[in-house]
């Protein structure tokens, strides 16, 4: 048994763990994060997708222990104060979903590939998402899903950065302030 503490979706878990317990495992078993699909347990269909360190993985072929000291961002972390991420705002929109057993993981590589490529083309898009499955939609109206959340995410992006910013040249210029 393996000890590993792992922050899921903004909050730090520490726990006792098989050595071979898959990530999408204990996500979904342990701390009850359902929302992370098991599609195939062989890496094929990209349902189980997950953030880890906010690139994208397939929770069924990474094991719990590789996530330990690491932080993990699933379907159910995306959305904030209610109010859903742009991404799944996109996929509603663009009606980017039929039966749904795909679209947790499909958002979570949409945002995986947003965070990597912030404007990307359409052909850049299948390529991005092509190691996640769906059997219903033809993957149209997904390309046009994340097609129209890709601004919306960079300019999340963007404010989160000036945020940041200004966040440290507060704190810089109290400690300034308070060395006098």
């Amino acid at each position: 048994m393996s000890r590993i503490t792992v922050e899921v979706d903004g909050v730090s878990y520490s726990d006792i763990v098989e050595p071979r317990t898959l990530l999408v495992q204990y996500l979904r078993e342990n701390l009850g994060k359902v929302g992370t699909v098991i599609g195939c347990d062989t890496s094929n269909c990209g349902a189980c997708t997950v953030l880890l360190d906010g690139r994208s993985v397939k929770a069924c072929s990474v094991l719990a222990v590789q996530a330990d000291g690491h932080r993990v961002t699933t379907i159910e972390g995306v959305s904030s104060n209610g109010e859903l991420h742009p991404v799944q705002k996109a996929f509603h929109n663009q009606h980017a979903l039929q039966c749904g057993f795909c679209t947790p993981g499909m958002i979570m590589a949409t945002c995986g590939l947003l965070a990597e490529n912030p404007e990307p083309s359409e052909d850049e898009v299948r390529e991005g998402l092509e190691g996640n499955l769906c059997r219903c939609t033809g993957y149209q109206n997904i390309v046009k899903a994340v097609l129209e959340a890709a601004p919306q995410v960079a300019e999340r992006a963007a404010q989160a950065r000036v945020a940041a910013a200004d966040g440290a040249a507060s704190t810089s210029t109290a400690s300034v302030g308070g060395a006098s």
